[in-house]
This record gives C-alpha cells, structure tokens and sequence, in this order.
C-alpha cells in the first residue's frame, strides 16, 4: 500500500467516526454539562494514549515536559475547536452544527491564500462563492424553522463557526509538526494540555449520579477522540491536506442519514431534526463549495510527471 493510499484509508475512518461524533455528543450533553463532556473526551484519549506510549514508547512522553511552540498554538487551537463545536450542537442539533463546521476546511484554505501567499485557482474561487451562498441559504431556511428559538440558534452557529476557525489553526500547525513528529506523540500534547486547561470548569457532582450507561456514552466519545484525532495525523502525514479535507468534507453525509432515521422513528433520547427540502439544498451547496475550495486538481505540470 503507497503512502497516498494510507492516508485516504486513514481520511475515511476520520470522517466515518466524525460522522456519529455528533449525534453522541447531543445525546451526552442530556445528562452532563458541555464542559465536562469535552474535558471527558481529551482524558479519555490521553489516558489511553499515554498507558500505550508508556508500554511502547516511553521516550515520547518528553513532548509533555517540552513541547514545540508551534504544538502548544495547535494544542489551544483545537481544545476550543471541541468547545465550540460542543456548544455549536448543544444549541443547535447535530446536523445543523456538522454544516457550519465544514466552514473550518474552507477558513484553512482561504488562510493559505492570505498568509502564506498560495496561488488560488478558478476552482477555488468558485468554490468560496459557492460555499458562502449555501451557507447564507441553508441559515436563512433554517431559522424558519427555529420559532421562539432564533436566539439559541444564532448562539449555536457563532460557537460552531469560532471552533472552525480554531480548527483551521489546529490544522495549520498540524501539518507543519506532523513532518517531524510522530503523529503518537504530538497528540498526547494535543489531548494533554485541553484536559488540564478544562480542569476548573469540570462539573464533577453529575458525573456521580449518572448510570452506567452515561459512562458508556461518555467513554465511547474518549475513544472517538483517540481514534479519529490519531487516524486525521496519519492522513496528514501521508497525503496531501486538500485530499484529506475533501474526505473528510463527506462526514455530515453520515450524520444527516442518521439522524434522518431517528427522526422518522421519532425516537425519545435524541432531538428530532427539523429540516425542509430547501433547508437540504443549502446544505448540499455549501458542502459542495467546500469540497470545490479543498478539491483543487494538482497543477497541469505536477500530473504530467506521473
């Protein structure tokens, strides 16, 4: 298997896990406050990943003691990335905050335009356009439907769109360090420091009267962490960025289908979603800009080489 191959493998199993990530997180955020649940889903994933680095690899623990500047800037980046994505859906529905977040791919790419001076193609242009339409049509078709809740909606968008914006930071310094670093060892900083930042604003009282199967929903969501977090280094690692981007632009795909099921069995432990065909559309446009503006071909001379 080439390298390029790894890292699409890798960039499939990120968006499939991302694709349920929602949906439990609304279903967590029932029984427990959203700064805890984020704080759980970094310990988890530190724990675990630190007991296999201590079994495996002892000597990538000193990354904790003396991270690189730049680790620390993504590590900040992507612990606000979880909070406003957290928040994003707990005012909002999992759906609804998966669109807005796909903003992050488009946000990372126009950065590469305005700081780091890369040549933007026609494509790409279009794909900004496009993306900023949809968006403007999928939020305009959906605050038709939040009766009495147009505030909390608003609220939830603002959150979502500032954890795409941490998220483009996160993955800025990502691609930079991952050339480096073991993608193992800079997510342990990556896990490490938002668990600690979080500390002060845990909840603990609830986490003691939940049931078992709260523990279960919250210790699955660690384990998304870890997997998707350690899968989206790897990708990065051994493809390029806008490869990994446009796969990973699919995963509301999987969300939208989900809760489109659990809405039609209207099922008791989640939000039903409430959508319209014109709601629908925006949606697809806006993912389809995306997926323009993280989709650019390589150029003419780079495919000739081949």
């Amino acid at each position: 298997m080439t390298n390029n191959q790894k890292g699409i493998l890798y960039a499939i199993v990120t968006a499939f896990f991302w694709g349920f990530l929602a949906i439990f997180l609304k279903i967590a955020v029932q029984k427990v406050a959203p700064q805890t649940v984020v704080w759980f889903r970094f310990v988890v994933a530190f724990v675990m990943l630190a007991t296999w680095q201590l079994i495996t690899n002892p000597s990538s623990l000193k990354i904790l003691i003396k991270p690189p500047k730049l680790l620390v800037f993504a590590a900040l980046g992507l612990s606000w990335n979880y909070m406003g994505y957290m928040l994003g859906i707990h005012y909002t529905s999992p759906s609804n905050a998966q669109v807005v977040i796909q903003t992050g791919p488009v946000i990372l790419a126009l950065s590469g335009v305005l700081f780091f001076k890369e040549k933007i193609h026609k494509l790409q242009l279009i794909g900004f356009v496009v993306a900023a339409i949809g968006f403007a049509f999928f939020y305009s078709q959906q605050i038709k439907q939040m009766i009495g809740q147009q505030g909390q909606y608003n609220m939830g968008v603002l959150f979502t769109l500032s954890g795409a914006v941490a998220w483009a930071i996160y993955a800025i310094f990502q691609k930079q360090l991952v050339v480096s670093n073991s993608s193992a060892s800079l997510n342990l900083f990556l896990f490490g420091l938002p668990a600690f930042i979080y500390i002060p604003f845990v909840d603990f009282a609830p986490l003691a009267e939940i049931s078992w199967v709260w523990w279960l929903v919250l210790f699955l969501l660690g384990v998304n962490t870890l997997i998707a977090y350690s899968c989206l280094a790897l990708a990065l690692k051994y493809t390029q960025a806008n490869k990994v981007s446009i796969i990973i632009i699919v995963n509301p795909i999987i969300t939208f289908i989900t809760m489109g099921i659990l809405t039609e069995m209207n099922v008791s432990w989640i939000e039903s979603e409430h959508f319209s065909l014109l709601s629908i559309l925006g949606a697809i446009i806006v993912l389809s800009g995306a997926a323009l503006v993280v989709g650019k071909r390589r150029r003419l001379k780079e495919q000739s080489t081949k």
